[in-house]
């Protein structure tokens, strides 16, 4: 009989996905490198294999090497482009929804925070929503609500992140028309 080994904990930063494995969708690329670079260097086999891989490219001809944007996104990449999707679809909501349009997007934004890739980002966007007895439930009538709830929804994160938080007043030029000062017209 063997016995198990006791499960490693993982290296900070890499957050582990529901089956114990490293999710590279909830990890920060320098924190998957760091990873990927101590367990090249742990084993003899993978540096050598690591050494060999970094010298030698495989193209075919007329290709280059593959770049960092053909890489799966990392937490950082993928939290940028899904705030610009929720902040795009605040933008363009109707000015009044009509209930039918409010429970569709209600109905959206239950699913999004229950498919959302990195799974830590979407039990606590559900979480978030559902805080003192629903305080933070979306607020869906009119563009201008679903704009401001979008923009606290973002800055809950980022006060979470240590990042400097949005002021909610300016969503619409930021995510909509664009900034007085004409900068966006260029």
């Amino acid at each position: 009989m063997t016995e198990d080994k006791a499960p490693t904990q993982p290296p900070p930063g890499v957050v582990l996905d529901k089956d114990g494995k490293p999710c590279r969708l909830c990890t920060s690329a320098a924190s998957w490198r760091a990873m990927a670079k101590k367990a090249a260097s742990s084993s003899a086999g993978a540096a050598a294999a690591a050494a060999t891989a970094t010298t030698t490219t495989t193209t075919t001809p007329g290709t280059t090497p593959a770049s960092q944007a053909e890489c799966p996104p990392d937490v950082e990449q993928l939290g940028r482009s899904t705030w610009t999707f929720l902040h795009s679809l605040t933008a363009t909501y109707p000015q009044t929804a009509t209930p039918e349009q409010q429970n569709e997007m209600r109905t959206f934004l239950d699913l999004f925070s229950r498919l959302y890739p990195c799974w830590v980002c979407a039990d606590d966007f559900r979480a978030w929503m559902a805080e003192d007895n629903g305080k933070n439930r979306p607020r869906l009538a009119t563009r201008a609500e679903f704009g401001t709830w979008m923009c606290e929804a973002h800055n809950a994160v980022n006060r979470k992140l240590g990042k400097k938080e949005f002021d909610c007043r300016f969503w619409e030029e930021r995510w909509r028309t664009g900034w007085k000062d004409g900068r966006c017209d260029q």
